[in-house]
């Protein structure tokens, strides 16, 4: 119908003719309360909104001389963040000389990439970027785990009385293995 005649109807019933789809041909128009149209469209997005994850980045830092135990603990700590469904950025920064032995620094980085294995998977390989070689891993994509049953308990058996065994006389004395 004529933009007018829709603009019309829409004043008698004391509402408003709001565009829905302008690039189609015709346009798409509605007649509807426009305050309430926008107040359910910010409903919409805000409730979308609430069920976001949103992922951070967290940040483990090696060095070319770290520690076994020091290793042990970053590596602990970049499981933990994958757990939490965070990513993790493994940095390993190059100070002086270490420059010359880069292959190392690689090594303690697919180190930790293997060592992590299938609670990651690695979305951005070890790359040098100036003096620091970084590696993201994001947690893995697995199915979330069923809920565990609780374990059916045993039937109650009826209470049968036994003989009570026979004690040994006092005075004998008991065999020794």
């Amino acid at each position: 119908m004529p933009p007018f005649e829709a603009l019309k109807m829409a004043r008698e019933r004391s509402l408003d003719l709001v565009e829905i789809s302008p690039n189609a041909v015709p346009p798409v128009c509605r007649i509807q309360d426009y305050g309430k149209f926008l107040y359910e469209k910010d409903k919409s997005e805000r409730a979308a909104r609430k069920k976001q994850k949103v992922i951070t980045i967290k940040e483990v830092k090696f060095s070319v001389t770290v520690d076994e135990h020091d290793y042990q603990t970053k590596k602990n700590m970049a499981l933990r963040f994958l757990a939490d469904g965070d990513k993790v950025k493994a940095s390993l920064r190059f100070k002086g000389r270490q420059m010359a032995h880069r292959d190392l620094g690689y090594k303690i980085v697919n180190r930790l990439i293997q060592d992590l294995g299938d609670a990651a998977l690695v979305e951005f390989m070890p790359r040098m970027e100036g003096t620091t070689l970084h590696a993201i891993i994001a947690p893995a994509r697995t199915s979330a785990p069923a809920p565990k049953k609780p374990a059916p308990e045993p039937a109650a058996k009826p209470a049968v009385a036994k003989p009570a065994e026979a004690a040994p006389p006092a005075d004998t004395p008991l065999a020794q293995p």
